[in-house]
């Protein structure tokens, strides 16, 4: 019979929580869209589907689609991730113009970036 292999010993360590690494990683874990804005800006950016044939509408689907999605993501953005009143400003218009662009191919690929950017975990 051949001989058994040695033991190896393990330790199990706790998980990391807040102020466990260096305070550069703590500092860094906010990220610049807070995931509400970027499910906002899917969500109003998929309504494009209905509105894409309609073109004579679009004179009141386009300031409609800005509005839905820059006043929220300007209050969530204030309110929720800490921001001052003129980056959340840029971020709502951001958005907001991602949001009015009138077809749904825009704003699905940059609010699913912006998601998986700020990690759908942080939505809790």
């Amino acid at each position: 019979m051949a001989d058994a292999p040695p033991p190896i010993d393990v330790e199990v360590l706790p998980p990391d929580g807040p102020g466990d690494g260096p305070p550069e990683a703590d500092a860094g874990s906010r990220t610049a869209f807070h995931p509400l804005a970027a499910t906002l800006l899917l969500a109003v950016d998929n309504l494009w589907l209905l509105a894409d044939w309609a073109v004579l509408t679009w004179i009141v689907t386009i300031p409609l689609s800005f509005l839905t999605v820059a006043v929220p993501t300007f209050v969530v953005q204030r309110r929720n991730n800490g921001d001052t009143v003129g980056k959340a400003l840029l971020k709502a218009i951001f958005l907001g113009a991602v949001a009015a662009v009138p077809t749904s191919v825009t704003g699905t690929p940059v609010g699913l970036a912006l998601l998986a950017w700020a990690g759908i975990r942080r939505m809790k």
